[in-house]
């Protein structure tokens, strides 16, 4: 009988005679075959070593493979390793400690900075960009690395000066010091009280500037402005957020005339606020102080001991409405609409601490808070 298919078939079609028999004898080889008589022998002896435990190997057979079993484990472990210094690679921070000295880790970019000693020649960097929010008021500030509240206001080694004695150089840094705290921090003052402690430290008779500032704590006017001393928000427009108020600055002395210990102070605070209404949108003032006080020899000029004289006070403010002489900082929020003509002063940078605050006088626009 023959393996092809009869010709006279009308349903498949007509396949080559030469294409038909490569298909036979590719068929015939790859067909499974008996085993011989020898490799039947060889197989069973085989399986009985086994059966007995008896190892397979032989001088014909050559050493049984072995296996290696850590291979794949090696090959998953470089797997592992291969992902790691991938992530890495895309984010070296991930690493505790900065190993690359990179210096742009997270930790650090958000360490509090170290206490000022000297007067900055620049601007603070910007930090990265973010909206404040009642949980995090100063996210998106350079403020955020900057000491809380009375913290920040560290007096230098007292030592003895123009003939002054160490402790009346500590006395006047106490004063200069408790002075920028009830001025500033005291939460009665920020809410419109009268700074009481504030008032005392200075010298009673050094009455011009006493009594322009106590005028302008009972009767603000554009000429006695209490914002020129002390920090002040109206509590039925807005109230501070929390009880934190970012800090930085410095305090200095030298001798001074006349046998005085001349102390200059520089600060600036940050104050995150929210409108008094409820509402969450969170801002932030920034206020610069500038301070030149003595504390004058008694036995050379006409002073009441251990009180200070005022010789400069300066301020800086930054996103507080121009031009309104009530006594109260007025934040600017990010949603109010204009309510009146654009500021025609320069743009300039509340937190630069480099600039001269008394070349600032006209009303401008802040390019961050």
């Amino acid at each position: 009988m023959s393996d092809k298919p009869s010709e006279d078939s009308s349903s498949t079609p007509e396949v080559p005679d030469d294409v038909w028999e490569q298909f036979a004898r590719a068929n015939e080889r790859d067909a499974p075959k008996e085993p011989s008589a020898r490799a039947r022998m060889v197989t069973e002896r085989l399986r009985q070593q086994e059966a007995r435990g008896e190892t397979a190997e032989g001088w014909r057979t050559g050493p049984a493979p072995r296996r290696k079993r850590g291979r794949g484990v090696w090959t998953a472990l470089g797997v592992l390793l291969a992902v790691a210094v991938a992530v890495v690679a895309l984010k070296p921070s991930l690493i505790p400690g900065d190993p690359f000295g990179s210096g742009s880790s997270d930790s650090a970019a958000e360490s509090p900075l170290p206490d000022e000693t000297v007067a900055p020649t620049a601007p603070p960097s910007a930090a990265a960009p973010a909206t404040p929010t009642l949980d995090d008021p100063f996210a998106g500030s350079p403020a955020k690395r900057w000491a809380d509240g009375q913290a920040g206001i560290v007096v230098p080694k007292a030592e003895a000066v123009g003939g002054r004695s160490k402790a009346d150089v500590a006395q006047a840094l106490r004063s200069t010091r408790e002075l920028l705290i009830d001025a500033n921090l005291d939460p009665a003052t920020l809410r419109g009280e009268r700074p009481e402690k504030a008032l005392d430290i200075l010298d009673p008779k050094q009455s011009g500037v006493l009594s322009e500032l106590k005028a302008g704590l009972s009767k603000p006017t554009e000429k006695h402005d209490p914002l020129a001393m002390f920090t002040r928000f109206d509590p039925d427009e807005v109230r501070t957020v929390g009880d934190v108020v970012k800090t930085r600055g410095r305090i200095t002395f030298e001798a001074g005339k006349g046998r005085a210990v001349a102390v200059h102070a520089d600060y600036t605070f940050v104050y995150p606020v929210v409108r008094a209404d409820g509402s969450t949108e969170v801002t932030r003032i920034i206020v610069r102080r500038v301070l030149d006080l003595e504390l004058s020899d008694p036995a050379t000029y006409d002073v009441t001991p251990g009180k200070l004289t005022v010789l400069r006070y300066d301020r800086d403010a930054g996103n507080s409405a121009c031009d309104i002489h009530d006594g109260w900082f007025h934040p600017q929020f990010p949603s109010d609409a204009p309510t009146s003509a654009p500021p025609s002063g320069p743009t300039s940078d509340p937190y630069d601490r480099s600039k001269d605050i008394r070349q600032e006088k006209d009303c401008g626009t802040v390019s961050r808070v």
